[in-house]
């Protein structure tokens, strides 16, 4: 892992990319890591254009400000690749991840990605199967920890599941619906 691994998230409001940000945050942090999680806010409401950010180090994070080279880019809803370069700043040896059912070849070529990784994952058909609504955050941390080495699937899963459990205690079908759509995901995304 480079010094601090800048992950931005690009999504909708409602669809979890703020919450991807802090899970995964979270987790790095129950692993020994140094984290921040953390949106950009504005006038969202739902269905309007959202950022998100995630930074992981092994030192302290001495930056506060929001990430414009990130090392990982994860696109939760793929119309917005029509809005704009969600590839800005991603270095040569970066990793796009996006959430649709096409290949990450046809990807490459829409979106003239040359030396990047792009990898693919229907987690909106994957959430809708596990967790009975289309909400892509929880798939793609799956997804993504397939395709790093931010930690592994087991530690995402055990810190997922705490805090999950926490916030729906009531509703533990919600917790096991979203392990399932990460476990699913981790399995199915494809890559290039």
């Amino acid at each position: 892992m480079s010094p601090i691994l800048e992950i931005r998230w690009h999504g909708r409001g409602g669809q979890g990319a703020k919450t991807a940000a802090q899970l995964l945050a979270e987790a790095a942090a129950a692993v020994g890591k140094y984290i921040q999680g953390f949106p950009e806010y504005g006038p969202e409401r739902m269905g309007a254009p959202v950022l998100a950010f995630t930074r992981i180090s092994n030192t302290p994070i001495e930056l506060h400000c929001h990430i414009t080279e990130p090392n990982i880019v994860v696109v939760l809803d793929p119309t917005l690749l029509r809005r704009g370069d969600v590839t800005d700043g991603v270095p040569n040896d970066g990793i796009v991840l996006i959430n649709t059912d096409q290949s990450p070849q046809e990807l490459r070529r829409a979106l003239s990605v040359n030396k990047q990784r792009v990898y693919t994952v229907n987690a909106s058909r994957i959430a809708k199967e596990t967790i009975g609504r289309p909400i892509p955050n929880t798939p793609l941390l799956g997804a993504l920890i397939r395709v790093t080495d931010i930690m592994s699937l087991e530690q995402l899963l055990a810190d997922t599941e705490k805090k999950l459990g926490r916030k729906f205690a009531d509703r533990p079908q919600i917790v096991e619906g979203n392990l399932k759509a990460v476990q699913q995901a981790y399995k199915e995304v494809r890559g290039q």
